[in-house]
């Protein structure tokens, strides 16, 4: 069920009048629970069950690391984590490895080939293996055992922090030590209506109008259509590639936000302006917050982090982005993508460790262009998962110079990629104090007209796909 769809928007008013009826107050967890299962199995009712099992193992294990003996915990913790990671391979990698050691034809790598990859699996078992080392660090966590007198009051609790439908299919990645001690009566007064419009205005105008439209656009870099282009056009599809990743994922995830406020929840921002990063560094500060703080929380730093010398920081980073390209896909073009950004964040940080750069607006406009460009360049990988074709399209990149430019091509591209521009320009200048809230009205009477009369066709989420 896609959040830009009519379904959608009757599913959520009904499930937002049974939230806040009196005589159902008391049960507004379970409200959500069922609005939320009803919401996942909308489609394919049978992944129903998988989200149900995952659910069970980490409601089983973590309430034993709660409650059980102290010499146990590590060992349930641990069982649990397995459990979570084992699922995710299976459903996920497991095609994999049999396109490493089976052939097609092989009835066991057809198994393996042909297992299907449930939506939003990477991100509901992420959230399950937060849970289990939440609790085995801080079982008390905000009275996290206040929530859970009895297993089944826990089970509950940690049900709707799997499976809220918000961040359900596409995050943002949301921690157990940030979720659950929310879980508690909501009132409709306590809602923040502006913050809410805010949040959806800008989400689906990122969506429907910009990425919507660019997807049409940007759809001929596909294999092996961008083989019949000009480099001018090819390099202007991938930009609006660049831009149409970030609106569309951007979207998705203010839409998230809005909703979860709409019910009393508050998620924290998993975007700020990540194309204005004047390093790789930055960037993953900006880009997809809840991966890069879920990855620094819970990977790098039991891996070290930067406390063990220079050498064991620059691995620690290569391996935690290369993990974080992994859970993009099953492709080696996402390893490969992962491993473009550690070596970028590991060379950034030997000349920020050895030369000494002094800092001006035009060193700085600089530095944001060469790393927003180098990013756009490493989003080929997203949008050409087949590492071949990928090599491909950088040999025609190269070699078509002579060739006509599509010049319809190039202006759609330009008009629909520059909404992503004006986004962050604006941010600045409001942070720069060159412009009040006064303008904001303007601003999102223009997002909200260009929603109704110029969204795009009606597409799925980028990151549905991982």
């Amino acid at each position: 069920m896609l959040f830009n769809s009519f379904v959608f928007i009757g599913f959520l008013l009904i499930t937002f009048f049974l939230y806040y009826l009196p005589i159902l107050k008391k049960y507004q967890v379970q409200v959500l629970i069922s609005a939320s299962l009803f919401f996942y199995s909308y489609q394919q009712p049978s992944l129903l069950f998988l989200l149900l099992f995952s659910a069970l193992i980490n409601i089983v294990f973590s309430f034993l690391v709660l409650n059980g003996q102290r010499h146990l915990m590590k060992i349930y913790a641990t069982i649990g984590v397995i459990i979570n990671v084992l699922i995710l391979f299976f459903f996920k990698y497991t095609s994999l490895v049999a396109k490493l050691f089976f052939a097609e034809n092989d009835s066991i790598g057809s198994f393996f080939l042909n297992i299907p990859l449930p939506i939003g699996i990477s991100f509901y078992t992420f959230q399950g293996i937060s849970l289990m080392i939440d609790v085995f660090r801080n079982g008390n966590f905000n009275n996290i055992r206040n929530n859970s007198s009895s297993f089944i009051d826990y089970g509950k609790h940690v049900l709707l922090f799997k499976s809220f439908f918000p961040q359900l299919i596409a995050g943002p990645i949301v921690k157990a030590h940030d979720f659950i001690p929310q879980i508690k009566s909501k009132s409709f007064d306590g809602i923040n209506w502006e913050f809410v419009f805010r949040c959806l205005i800008t989400g689906y105008f990122l969506k429907m109008v910009v990425a919507d439209n660019l997807k049409d656009f940007t759809y001929w870099i596909s294999f092996p259509f961008f083989q019949g282009y000009s480099s001018l056009t090819l390099l202007t599809m991938l930009f609006g590639y660049s831009c149409q990743i970030f609106a569309d994922f951007a979207g998705y995830s203010l839409i998230a936000i809005g909703l979860a406020n709409l019910f009393g929840y508050h998620f924290f921002n998993n975007f700020d302006f990540p194309y204005f990063s004047r390093s790789f560094k930055e960037f993953w500060r900006r880009w997809h917050i809840s991966l890069s703080s879920f990855l620094k929380e819970y990977l790098y730093i039991p891996l070290g982090g930067n406390r063990l010398g220079n050498l064991r920081t620059n691995l620690n980073l290569l391996l935690v982005m290369i993990i974080g390209g992994f859970w993009h896909g099953a492709d080696w073009s996402y390893a490969i993508w992962g491993l473009f950004h550690g070596l970028a964040l590991v060379v950034e940080k030997l000349i920020m460790d050895n030369v000494k750069i002094k800092g001006n607006k035009v060193i700085s406009i600089f530095k944001i262009l060469l790393t927003f460009c180098l990013v756009t360049f490493a989003w080929i990988l997203f949008k050409l998962p087949n590492f071949a074709h990928v090599i491909e399209f950088f040999k025609c990149l190269y070699n078509n110079f002579g060739q006509t430019p599509n010049y319809q091509l190039i202006t759609y591209t330009l008009i629909y990629s520059f909404p992503v521009f004006l986004y962050h320009l604006y941010h600045y200048l409001k942070l720069k104090k060159y412009l009040t809230d006064n303008y904001d009205f303007i601003l999102f009477g223009i997002m909200l007209f260009l929603i109704i009369t110029n969204s795009g066709s009606t597409g799925s989420f980028i990151y549905f796909q991982f």
